[in-house]
């Protein structure tokens, strides 16, 4: 297993893609450290594949993108505005509460940032606020995709864990909104004590807010039915996504109609190419989750970790440092595939809850969205800025205060993730 990690991450730091990093490292200990024929690889990407759960991930990315090209989003930022566009430093609190809502639809933390940034960072331009920290903003408005069902992250953890997708939902809800609140308080920390600029807010209007809020109506529906749907099993993961391309797309079509029959194909097309990226990806890591089980490794490091963490609170926190690292230079669903089959026996064996462990991974994972030198949303909400990374990332540290604090709730309060699970499966 060293030759397999120490391989993968040579592969990596050379610049070789994910996808064929895990094949060859994967390959190679293969051949080197067992008997077993090589077809096994070809078994193991089909394997890795073959699950009716997981279609329900080109879906939601099919949600997303129709989210953004027709219209939701924009009226997700017209109802955000209205709500808090009084408060200091009012575009901040846009971009987080918009995040928020936006979450709750596509389940990817980059279409989000990218929808949020193309909005807001030219108002946040002529509003002279601070670029750099608008992106560190914006990046952690979109990574809360990853924690607020439903979240494709979550959907790969549950399947991965043999855990219910419903309940993994509904405990990322309380962790999701706690960091959504926290990074209100946060900006408005910084807005409060940094300028003029800041204070350029508009005057709450009730009036407004009722407009903006009957426009909004059809598209606040969406989350409802995905995750009301899901949890109380009416359909499956993989059917509601199926539902919320439908439903995403009748409104934008013949609701708002800012989506043309003529737009659809190039989405699809967008669609697929995001998507066999995601699956590309879940294949050839099975091949690794194959040889962490074959060699033992669980049993390695379960006795490793029991010499060195004497209680559930060690565990969690060698975990979460090993977590937020891995997050910082890996792909989120790589490392769910690679790391969660080792990790989640362990954690059960200190008696953690499954439900909470995988909340606890997706919020760690969460967190790597905006940390370079991976940090996709930091990348995408830079791009659309026209900032480089290492200016953008000068400013991570005040979305990264609120959200480690939220993660340690996470961890050593169980009830934060468990109640509403508890509350609706018991």
């Amino acid at each position: 297993m060293s030759l397999a990690f120490g391989g993968f991450a040579l592969l990596i730091f050379s610049g070789m893609p994910i996808v064929l990093a895990l094949g060859v490292a994967a390959m190679v200990t293969i051949v080197m450290f067992t008997d077993v024929p090589l077809t096994i690889i070809a078994q193991r990407v089909y394997g890795g594949v073959n699950s009716f759960p997981l279609m329900a991930i080109p879906f939601f990315v099919a949600a997303g993108l129709i989210m953004e090209a027709g219209g939701i989003a924009r009226r997700f930022v017209e109802l955000a505005t209205a709500l808090v566009g009084w408060i200091t430093g009012s575009l901040f609190m846009v971009a987080i509460t918009t995040g928020t809502g936006l979450a709750a639809i596509s389940g990817s933390g980059s279409a989000d940032t990218a929808a949020i940034s193309s909005i807001l960072v030219p108002e946040m331009k002529k509003r002279r606020y601070n670029v750099d920290m608008a992106v560190a903003i914006i990046a952690a408005a979109g990574s809360m995709a990853s924690i607020i069902p439903p979240s494709i992250v979550m959907v790969v953890i549950a399947i991965t864990a043999n855990q219910s997708i419903g309940a993994i939902f509904l405990g990322g809800i309380g962790p999701g909104l706690l960091i959504s609140i926290s990074l209100l308080f946060g900006a408005w920390a910084y807005a409060k004590n940094s300028g003029a600029a800041y204070r350029d807010s508009e005057p709450f209007s009730l009036k407004r807010l009722g407009s903006v809020f009957v426009e909004a109506v059809p598209a606040l529906f969406v989350p409802i039915i995905i995750v009301g749907g899901i949890v109380f099993g009416i359909f499956t993961a993989t059917e509601a996504a199926c539902i919320a391309v439908f439903t995403t797309l009748g409104i934008s079509c013949f609701i708002y109609r800012e989506l043309a029959l003529k737009d659809i194909v190039p989405l699809i097309l967008k669609t697929v190419s995001l998507s066999a990226a995601v699956l590309i990806i879940v294949s050839t890591a099975s091949i690794f989750s194959w040889i962490i089980a074959s060699l033992g490794v669980t049993n390695a490091l379960d006795a490793w970790l029991r010499d060195v963490a004497t209680s559930a609170i060690g565990f969690l926190l060698i975990v979460n440092i090993l977590l937020l690292v891995v997050g910082m230079f890996m792909e989120s669903i790589s490392a769910i595939l690679i790391l969660l089959p080792v990790l989640m026996p362990i954690a059960i064996g200190y008696g953690i809850n499954p439900i909470q462990f995988g909340v606890l991974m997706a919020l760690n994972l969460s967190i790597g969205l905006i940390t370079p030198p991976y940090g996709i949303c930091l990348y995408v909400a830079s791009m659309v800025a026209g900032r480089r990374i290492e200016q953008a990332a000068s400013k991570v540290w005040l979305p990264l205060i609120p959200m480690t604090i939220v993660l340690l709730l996470t961890a050593f309060w169980p009830s934060l993730t468990l109640f509403l699970p508890n509350l609706v499966y018991h």
